[in-house]
């Protein structure tokens, strides 16, 4: 089974990944906020993080970093997931650390076996 820290500040977006992962056999760990993703991801050693770029406080692009400045978090795969894929942001991602991104609105058929693919490396 794979576990995945879900990183999202917004309750019906992170409502409907845990349920559609869940569904697909994923364990879900939630954070709302990017010091709380932190705190958990060394915790829980999750097979991969799920993060949210506007998150209040701490963006998920300067969390990501820290995370892999951590010998505690840096082997842990990040994927960013963003509404604001536009020209550049692909880049910025990449840069920041994370695998790679998943555009919002999320496409529930297709989602665990993105993050199944993410997560596997």
């Amino acid at each position: 089974m794979i576990t995945v820290l879900l990183v999202e500040d917004n309750h019906m977006n992170a409502r409907l990944v845990k349920y559609v992962l869940e569904r697909d056999d994923f364990e879900m760990i939630l954070a709302t906020t990017a010091e709380e993703a932190m705190r958990m991801a060394a915790e829980h050693q999750p097979d991969i993080i799920l993060m949210d770029i506007q998150l209040p406080g701490m963006d998920g692009l300067e969390a990501t970093r820290q995370l892999k400045l951590d010998p505690q978090t840096c082997d842990i795969p990040v994927v960013a997931i963003t509404a604001h894929a536009m020209r550049g942001d692909e880049e910025r991602i990449l840069a920041a650390g994370c695998r790679g991104y998943i555009s919002k609105p999320i496409n529930t058929r297709e989602l665990g076996r993105t993050v199944a693919k993410f997560a596997a490396g």
